[in-house]
């Protein structure tokens, strides 16, 4: 089987190895493949790996000897999953690799916003404290605990659920919203409506997928129904954010901060209004990517194209 990897440098940048893949067929790699390459590079594939080199239906109609699709990620609206069920190719994900790197990731920006160690070691490097009349100096108006205050965790799945189960160690309150509102947790959290979560949290995290229905949902409406003091944070896709909104929100100061890992094009554009936005943290999609995510990826996508070979694909979408 061959076996091509499109935009395999982000998963394999020099430390995660393919070695688990290259044994099971004849592998080619590329670091990153622009769109007018894709079937050129793909055409005599039988298997291909994807992060997010786009597959629509118009490419998959050019490529003859595929048979298998393995994304190198959760998300796999990159693929024409229509197209590919008429034509009987199995498309797999990883839906479990980053649950921890990414609860972690949110933690990290979170106790950024309230107590900036980072901050406060340049300005001490650069002679505000030794030039203090006191013994301490702060600078952030946002300095508090997180204990007793309240996080609400929209989208309630396998990462949500881990980012409340940091929080309760941090003695927070958790309200939650889920379609589903199936979820058992050994924390205590109660769920809530979106409105709810944005009346009452003093930190929001997002953590649901990108839908017709989510699209949009963070927007100058719902950002004017929380708190001055609230901080959002969003890991999970850029375009559940009205950027422009967010922005205004921001440089009006009706709420204090907001951190964000995605955006609604990737790499930015030097026209995302985020990009001049006041009391932002924007972080280059990174969240997902400590090694050990990265080396979980890939043993899990070894073992989907190890299945499909046995005829018993899994984590198939």
């Amino acid at each position: 089987m061959k076996i091509t990897v499109l935009d395999g440098y982000t998963l394999n940048p020099g430390d995660n190895p393919w070695a688990a893949i290259e044994a099971l067929g004849e592998l080619t790699i590329y670091d990153r493949t622009p769109t007018a390459q894709i079937v050129e590079r793909a055409r005599d594939a039988d298997i291909i790996l994807t992060n997010k080199v786009p597959l629509s239906a118009e490419t998959l109609s050019q490529l003859p000897n595929l048979k298998f699709i393995s994304v190198l990620a959760t998300g796999y609206n990159i693929i024409d999953t229509a197209a590919c069920a008429a034509r009987g190719i199995p498309v797999s994900n990883v839906p479990v690799y980053g649950t921890d790197a990414v609860a972690e990731f949110v933690f990290s920006l979170i106790l950024d916003f309230a107590k900036r160690p980072a901050f406060h070691s340049a300005l001490a490097k650069k002679g505000t404290w030794e030039s203090c009349p006191d013994f301490c100096f702060w600078e952030n108006p946002h300095f508090r605990e997180l204990a007793g205050k309240t996080l609400g965790i929209i989208g309630f799945g396998l990462i949500g659920q881990r980012v409340g189960e940091l929080a309760a160690a941090f003695k927070m309150n958790i309200i939650a919203h889920s379609r589903s509102r199936n979820a058992a947790t050994a924390f205590p959290f109660a769920w809530a409506s979106i409105d709810e979560i944005l009346e009452k949290s003093d930190f929001i995290s997002l953590h649901c997928p990108l839908t017709p229905d989510t699209h949009g949902m963070i927007s100058a409406a719902s950002l004017a129904k929380m708190k001055p003091s609230a901080f959002l944070v969003n890991t999970a896709r850029g375009a559940l954010i009205v950027e422009q909104d967010l922005a205004d929100a921001l440089n009006s100061d009706l709420i204090a901060g907001a951190a964000c890992d995605v955006v609604s094009a990737e790499p930015i554009l030097p026209t995302n209004p985020l990009l001049r936005a006041k009391n932002l943290t924007l972080t280059p999609h990174i969240a997902w990517a400590a090694t050990e995510a990265r080396q979980r990826l890939m043993a899990i996508t070894a073992e989907n194209i190890s299945r499909f070979l046995a005829g018993k694909p899994v984590h198939t979408v």
